[in-house]
């Protein structure tokens, strides 16, 4: 019997069912922007383990980081002092606008403390001011507070009733946002760019707008950068690229490339409003997990990475841009850096064609329905980007219902 059959067999009578479905592989190593599954069959993969692995696979430097750091000490509680907890808060504070920083173990649990500092910061004001106004198609997390914070209603129903106090706009509409504000809002929160909403990008100027109402009224401005944040789209944070400063950053995926580690930062000012017995976890902010973001931000910020990142994912947004115009069933393509979609016609499922490019050697995720996400491994090359095109190509070309646009062959 195959080992992948075996793997199957196993997860089907002891995983509880909540993907449905997986992708029919299992991967057993990986190099550079290589995976390899059980049989040694080689993909190349531009979807980094949900926009995760931004070192790609065997990192020569972070590896040696994680694995020295895992002969010394992985774990002892946040009852004592952490040496690479402090030089990344250290680390992170200096590169960004924040002040102080609180560790998790994903993003879900980073929007989750965002969420109860913008609270209780206004608790200590004395101010009864609690709601917070999120974006419809957004996506925060599978906790009861950060689902609550996603603006889409079918993660909601089966776990209703939902936690109260957030209200839905629509995204990329700084008048809705400013409508939506009351006498208990305490906090806007947003993504810079919505990931599992289909890769959606907002308008030049409007994260600056949101701002503007932000601090027109008070109220605490939290993005989630969980996606976009660590080099996704070409800067250490996408909020750089859109001239803004968030009260409350929200960082999780990338920052430990593969090792669970989450983040939320703060101005002095919010941060200040968390007192002793107010948050804590037991793991997050470990010796580990902090080596691993230590070594993720040494690479980001001490190579030509984040150049790369910009230069090679304007080189991949036009190369799909191209096959755009040969194909009928592609309706679009967006985002910024190596966070790209593209959105296919309604009729098209994403997950098809996902499947096909799988059989070729690709590795692809999807968002929305329809929508082909790309979020490859920063390190990714141009010749990668050129073979996935080809094979895009094909896989296009061999759906029978591909009609050609008026003036291509």
């Amino acid at each position: 019997m195959k080992e992948l059959q075996k793997i199957k067999e196993l997860d089907a009578r002891y995983f509880m069912n909540t993907f449905g479905p997986r992708f029919p592989v299992a991967f057993d190593s990986g190099e550079g922007c290589t995976l390899f599954d059980t049989e040694g069959k080689p993909y190349i993969d531009f979807f980094a383990g949900i926009a995760v692995n931004v070192l790609g696979y065997a990192h020569p430097r972070f590896t040696a980081a994680v694995q020295e750091q895992c002969a010394r000490l992985i774990h002892t509680s946040n009852f004592y002092y952490v040496g690479p907890q402090a030089r990344l808060a250290q680390a992170l504070v200096t590169h960004s606008c924040a002040d102080r920083v609180f560790f998790t173990n994903s993003g879900a649990e980073a929007n989750e403390g965002a969420i109860k500092l913008a609270r209780k910061y206004f608790y200590e004001k004395g101010e009864k001011r609690y709601e917070i106004i999120t974006a419809k198609h957004s996506f925060h997390g599978r906790t009861l507070a950060a689902l609550a914070a996603t603006g889409q209603e079918k993660y909601h129903a089966p776990f209703e009733p939902m936690p109260p106090s957030f209200r839905y706009v629509p995204y990329d509409d700084a008048a809705a946002v400013e409508a939506a504000v009351n006498e208990t809002t305490c906090a806007v929160m947003l993504e810079p760019i919505q990931g599992e909403g289909g890769v959606i990008e907002p308008g030049e100027g409007y994260l600056q707008a949101v701002q503007d109402i932000c601090r027109r009224h008070g109220l605490l401005f939290i993005l989630d950068e969980v996606q976009t944040g660590m080099g996704r789209t070409g800067k250490l944070f996408c909020h750089e690229q859109c001239g803004v400063e968030p009260d409350i950053i929200t960082l999780a995926k990338a920052l430990g490339n593969g090792v669970p580690i989450g983040a939320f930062l703060a101005k002095q000012e919010a941060a200040a409003a968390f007192k002793p017995g107010d948050h804590g976890s037991t793991f997050g902010g470990n010796p580990l997990s902090c080596t691993a973001g230590l070594a993720v931000l040494h690479e980001l910020l001490s190579t030509n990475l984040l150049e790369h990142t910009q230069k090679t994912g304007a080189y991949f947004k036009e190369a799909l841009t191209k096959l755009m115009g040969s194909h009928s069933v592609i309706a679009g393509v967006r985002g910024r850096g190596l966070m790209l979609g593209m959105q296919l016609a309604d009729k098209v499922p994403a997950r098809e064609i996902a499947l096909k490019a799988l059989k070729k050697g690709f590795v692809i995720g999807t968002a929305a329905g329809n929508t082909l996400r790309f979020v490859p491994p920063l390190v990714i090359q141009r010749g990668h980007i050129d073979a996935l095109t080809r094979c895009l190509d094909s896989v296009f070309k061999s759906l029978n219902h591909q009609t050609p646009k008026e003036g291509t062959k």
